[in-house]
C-alpha cells in the first residue's frame, strides 16, 4: 500500500543564517512520499538565492518567491491551495526536522480514526546559535514546568492554556481545508487553527521528539513577550471567534480565564485598545456563565 503524500510548506522570511540547516533537514527525512513547497515571504537577506539553489538541486520541489511580505497566514495559503498532500507540515525555516519525524507521525495518524485532524509531539529547544536548551516537554517521568499535553477533544484545553508545540504539528489536509486554510486577517496562525479545528476534530499528542525549535529575537513567539505585543489584536480576534463556538459552561470558563490573562498582559504593556477589547469580551463571556448559557 503506497504511503500517503505529505506536503511540507517551508516558509521563510529573512532566515538566511538558518536556512541551509533547515532545508538539509528536509533532504534527510526518511519518508519518501513528499511534496515540498519553498516559500519566500519577501525576504531582504540572502534567503531567495539559497532557496533557488535548493530548488534547482531538487527539480520536484516547488519554489514560490513572493515579492513582498504578505504575512505568515496569507503566504502559507498561497502554497497550501496549490498543494496535494493528505497531510501538511507548516515548517518555519529557522527550525529543524528530525529524520524520523514524518514516518512516526504518519504511522500514528494511520492508527487513529478519521476525525483526528492534527497530531503533535515534543521538540528540542535551541538557542539562536544551535546550542541545546532542553525540551518543550520534559521526557516522561521527569516532571517539569510545561503544561501537560492533551489528546482527544481538546477545545476547552486550547482555550485555557498553551500546551502545543507549534513546529511539531502534522495537520490532516481535510481538516485545514474545511477551515478555509489559515485566516489571512490574522498576524499568526496557530492559536486560531487550534481553536477552530478542535471544535470538530480531535488532536493527538505523540511522546517523541520530532523537531528542533530555534529560539531567537526575530521569531514570532519571541515577539509576544515584547513591551508591545504585535499579535495581541489577533489573539483577541480568535477569542471573539471562540465565544461563538463555546457550548458548555466549562468552555466559557476556560475562555474567561484566557481573556483575564490577555487583559492583564495588555494592561501591563499599555496596549489600551486591546485591553478595552479584552474587557468587553470578558464581560460577554462572564455574562453567559452567570446567565447559565451552555451545558453544565
Amino acid at each position: 500500500m503506497p504511503l500517503p503524500l505529505v506536503t511540507i510548506i517551508a516558509l521563510c522570511h529573512n532566515h538566511a543564517p538558518f536556512l541551509r540547516e533547515a532545508l538539509t533537514s528536509i533532504e534527510q527525512l526518511d519518508y519518501p512520499a513528499l511534496e515540498v513547497w519553498l516559500v519566500d515571504n519577501g525576504s531582504t537577506d540572502g534567503s531567495p538565492a539559497l532557496l533557488r539553489a535548493y530548488a534547482q538541486a531538487h527539480p520536484g520541489w516547488h519554489l514560490l518567491l513572493l515579492p513582498e511580505n504578505l504575512g505568515n497566514c496569507r503566504a502559507f495559503n498561497q502554497a497550501f491551495w496549490q498543494s496535494r498532500g493528505e497531510f501538511v507540515v507548516d515548517f518555519a525555516t529557522d527550525d529543524v526536522l528530525l529524520p524520523q519525524r514524518l514516518r512516526q507521525q504518519v504511522a500514528l495518524f494511520q492508527a487513529l480514526p478519521a476525525d483526528y485532524g492534527m497530531v503533535y509531539s515534543n521538540c528540542e529547544l535551541l538557542r539562536e546559535n544551535g546550542e541545546p536548551l532542553g525540551f518543550y516537554y520534559q521526557p516522561t517521568g521527569r516532571g517539569g514546568l510545561r503544561p501537560a499535553p492533551a489528546s482527544g477533544w481538546v477545545f476547552r484545553e486550547v482555550l485555557a492554556r498553551f500546551f502545543i508545540s507549534t513546529p511539531t504539528m502534522l495537520m490532516r489536509r481535510t481538516c485545514l481545508a474545511a477551515l478555509g486554510g489559515y485566516d489571512e486577517r490574522l498576524s499568526y496562525e496557530d492559536f486560531d487553527f487550534w481553536v477552530r479545528a478542535s471544535r470538530d476534530w480531535r488532536f493527538q499528542y505523540q511522546d517523541a521528539v520530532t523537531t528542533r525549535k530555534r529560539l531567537h529575537p526575530r521569531s514570532l513567539s519571541a515577539q509576544t513577550t515584547r513591551r508591545h505585543n504585535p499579535h495581541l489584536a489577533s489573539t483577541l480576534a480568535v477569542c471573539a471567534k471562540a465565544l461563538g463556538l463555546c457550548r458548555t459552561r466549562a468552555e466559557y470558563r476556560a475562555l474567561a480565564s484566557r481573556l483575564r490573562y490577555e487583559l492583564a498582559h495588555a494592561l501591563r504593556r499599555g496596549q489600551w485598545a486591546e485591553a478595552r477589547r479584552a474587557a468587553r469580551l470578558l464581560v460577554q463571556v462572564v455574562g453567559r456563565v452567570v446567565g447559565g448559557r451552555g451545558q453544565a
